[in-house]
């Protein structure tokens, strides 16, 4: 770890900010008090690739999209619950 006062980290940031890249942690202080951490940003990962998942789902049940009755009272208001026709008993 490496700590350097603002008038250090004005002078020498260049250097501080290579032992960032490097890893290390530097700390900047204002008279012996830390206050900032210098740090490096982490390139970001990988980007998506479209498509990854093509032909991952096989087999779908016939009724996948068919409406849930449990959920019927979630997904209509009363009024529209009313208005529409009586459900065939099974």
């Amino acid at each position: 770890m490496t700590q350097a006062t603002i008038h250090q980290a004005k002078t020498h940031l260049s250097r501080l900010i290579k032992q960032a890249l490097a890893g290390e942690e530097v700390i900047i202080a204002n008279r012996d008090k830390p206050v900032v951490r210098l740090e490096a940003i982490q390139p970001p990962k990988s980007k998506r690739k479209l498509g990854w998942a093509k032909n991952l789902v096989t087999c779908m049940a016939p009724d996948f999209s068919a409406p849930l009755d449990d959920f019927e009272e979630y997904m209509y208001t009363p009024a529209e619950v009313a208005c529409r026709p009586a459900k065939k008993k099974k």
